[in-house]
């Protein structure tokens, strides 16, 4: 299976995983829920289970994720003009950082869930709980969440350069870079830019053919 193909299809897993993921850890409190919420929430433990399932759904997520940005730059080697040293390394740098700080985010978020699904019978202070969501918002929508803007930029320059992408595509992907990077909010929403930004990379990636995959028009001589 050739690069292009295999950073479509480990995106769209990263896609899937990710947004069920998300789905599953927002059942958790929010940062401005108040105490009493906490307090009902892991006192009643209906939906920690539902949450800690969704953290452990997170590293498939990434692991998908690291996949797709390996295939991505080794279909970037094969293109010709060869990227920058500086931007290719900045790629897998931004790659890196994005999903250190998911991981890390979303085990803060998830912890005490995590603990109440494992019969924990110790009831979480509202204050700790409250802390935790914290950390874990901070690590993903100031932290991460600028790792994958920087990852779409620098990855939708990469292949508009490389001829993968078409201008408009280009510029549909540096914009929703340009909103991870700037925006500053911790709406669960902002997360589902990237995932989008992938499914638009998938569906390039499997219209794009590389020159391995175009047939030699020249015709073969055959002597006698």
């Amino acid at each position: 299976m050739s690069p292009a193909r295999v950073a479509a299809a480990s995106g769209i897993a990263f896609v899937a995983l990710f947004a069920a993921a998300m789905v599953l850890l927002d059942r958790a409190p929010h940062l401005d829920a108040p105490d009493a919420a906490y307090a009902a929430f892991y006192a009643g433990g209906g939906d920690t289970l539902v949450v800690a399932i969704g953290l452990y759904l997170v590293p498939l997520a990434g692991i998908a994720f690291l996949w797709h940005l390996t295939a991505i730059r080794a279909l970037l080697d094969t293109l010709t003009p060869r990227p920058s040293g500086m931007a290719h390394g900045l790629n897998l740098l931004a790659g890196v950082v994005f999903v250190t700080m998911l991981f890390a985010g979303t085990a803060a978020l998830g912890a005490i869930a995590f603990a109440t699904s494992r019969g924990s019978t110790v009831p979480p202070d509202p204050t700790t709980a409250r802390a935790l969501t914290a950390l874990g918002y901070g690590l993903v929508f100031v932290f991460a969440v600028r790792g994958a803007g920087m990852f779409v930029l620098t990855t939708t320059t990469l292949l508009r350069v490389g001829g993968v992408l078409r201008l408009p595509w280009a510029v549909v992907g540096w914009l929703l870079g340009a909103f991870l990077l700037l925006a500053a909010t911790n709406d669960p929403a902002a997360l589902l830019v990237l995932p989008a930004w992938v499914l638009l990379i998938a569906v390039a990636l499997l219209r794009h053919r590389s020159p391995a995959d175009t047939p030699d028009p020249t015709p073969t001589v055959v002597e006698h």
